[in-house]
């Protein structure tokens, strides 16, 4: 149904009140479609493998600052700094979320009228007439009152995606960030163990020396040496293999702060230099509002909420207002006087009385695409749970090794001096010693090993717990769609 009006005075008192009335009452509107609440979410009221250990405090160094600082290296320190600016995995998911937030001012615009200008120029000629020009220039604004809430879902929901697509961008960053420390990690261990295999190979060139000394004077077999020298080159070739899986870290580190491999080289140093940090842990509860991949999950549950009502809105009529004002006619130069001007006003309203259900269609897809996104946040929640407490089993149970594994090293030590010593003496055979030797380094790689997943497992137990973020630092509406929104 439409209807179109002209020379109409809107300067009548008659029809200026009403008129403001009615579009008030228009612009008021109701919103249909269901109020967003979060959903419920499985969390227990504490972790359970949790026991025994340090509660979080306000006093508490983690989520207090940047996050890497606890593990008090320099180094690492200054890496983890240059990945915001740096990291081109970062810069794509920033330019992702910029891309929702101006989708969400868009959706927003259109909560006001448009307003358009043109002109025009038109030279007619029938006949033996003479030609006429005619010109025109007039503004034109059309408007869909709001009047069931669409629009104002719509912007709901485009917000709610960007705020999501701003979690998704906190979730790389602390992704990064932990990736980066592991692989630094892993770079230092390799360190540790250069300088483990290098001790070894002057072990075992001492060793050679002794069964070469002895298979001189006659005591000792030729198969004694072989074994030796077969050891030491052995271990020397595990030596050298650190030099590739390091340089393959160095590589990872420099890709991840934005930089080609051949940009980074990392000093090697005879001492680990990274501590191991103590870790307050909080509720399970907590993660709802320090986890940023819950808050993505959680904002696009209630994107899919705003999305069943602008379906919603489908059912009832949209009401549409037009008008234009501006001048026609000839000549030019007396376009612009009182004679010439022209307006008009219109509007439109239309409902669907039939359309075989589709309608209702939409709206239950839209549902289905809701209650799919609560099930979505439900099992991240459940996701973030089990990752801390598979890092607070791993940590726990690693101190306990630690203390195993130390008894080991030291036993082996003692037995590698004790068969050495028998071996000078003649009383074992050299089959005794480098079994004894293998054990031993075998052992203290194995206690590298652990130090290496007890400094992973605390990186990865920080980065479960959020790494300091949370939800007041996602942006608010008001800044989603704000024109400068860092003004």
């Amino acid at each position: 149904m439409g209807t179109t009006l002209s020379k109409l005075d809107l300067g009548t008192p008659g029809w200026r009140l009403p008129a403001v009335a009615a579009a008030l009452a228009l612009a008021a509107g109701c919103t249909v479609g269901p109020d967003y609440r979060r959903p419920g979410a499985p969390v227990p009221p504490a972790f359970k493998e949790a026991a025994g250990w340090k509660p979080a405090a306000p006093a508490d160094s983690v989520g207090r600052g940047p996050w890497w600082t606890v593990f008090q290296d320099p180094v690492l320190d200054g890496l983890e700094t240059q990945v915001s600016s740096s990291n081109f995995t970062l810069q794509q998911a920033a330019a992702n979320y910029e891309e929702a937030r101006q989708a969400a001012r868009s959706d927003r615009a259109t909560l006001l009228p448009d307003i358009a200008a043109d002109g025009s120029a038109q030279r007619d000629k029938s006949g033996p007439s003479r030609a006429v020009s005619t010109y025109g220039a007039s503004l034109q604004a059309s408007w869909e009152p709001d009047f069931w809430g669409k629009a104002r879902r719509t912007t709901e929901a485009a917000v709610a995606a960007a705020q999501a697509d701003a979690a998704d961008l906190a979730s790389a960053r602390l992704s990064t960030e932990t990736a980066l420390a592991q692989d630094y990690i892993g770079l230092r261990i390799l360190d540790q163990k250069k300088l483990l295999l290098d001790r070894a190979v002057d072990d075992y060139a001492r060793t050679l020396q002794i069964a070469r000394n002895k298979y001189a004077v006659g005591v000792a077999a030729k198969s004694d040496v072989l074994a030796a020298q077969t050891q030491l080159d052995s271990t020397r070739v595990q030596a050298i293999d650190t030099g590739v899986q390091r340089a393959q870290f160095e590589h990872a580190i420099a890709v991840l702060i934005g930089r080609p491999p051949s940009g980074l080289s990392i000093e090697p140093r005879d001492a680990l230099g990274i501590g191991i940090p103590t870790i307050p842990v909080q509720v399970p509860s907590d993660l709802l509002e320090r986890r940023p991949d819950i808050a993505a999950a959680e904002r696009l549950v209630a994107s899919a909420n705003a999305n069943v009502g602008v379906q919603t809105s489908g059912y009832f009529p949209q009401l549409s207002l037009t008008g234009a004002a501006g001048f026609a006619g000839s000549p030019l130069d007396e376009l612009f006087t009182a004679p010439n001007r022209i307006w008009s006003l219109g509007s439109q309203l239309g409902m669907n009385l039939f359309d075989a259900g589709q309608q209702g269609d939409l709206v239950s897809g839209a549902r289905a695409a809701y209650d799919a996104s609560v099930a979505g946040y439900r099992e991240t929640v459940l996701g973030a749970i089990q990752q801390v407490e598979d890092e607070l089993v791993s940590i726990r149970l690693l101190s306990q090794e630690v203390a195993v594994e130390d008894a080991a090293v030291a036993e082996a030590a003692e037995a590698t001096r004790i068969t050495l010593n028998e071996y000078k003496a003649g009383t074992v055979d050299f089959t005794t010693v480098t079994t004894a030797q293998v054990t031993e380094l075998d052992n203290r790689e194995a206690a590298l090993a652990i130090l290496q997943s007890r400094l992973d497992s605390s990186v990865a137990l920080v980065g479960a717990l959020g790494g300091g973020w949370s939800t007041a630092d996602l942006p608010t509406s008001h800044e989603v769609v704000a024109r400068h929104p860092h003004a």
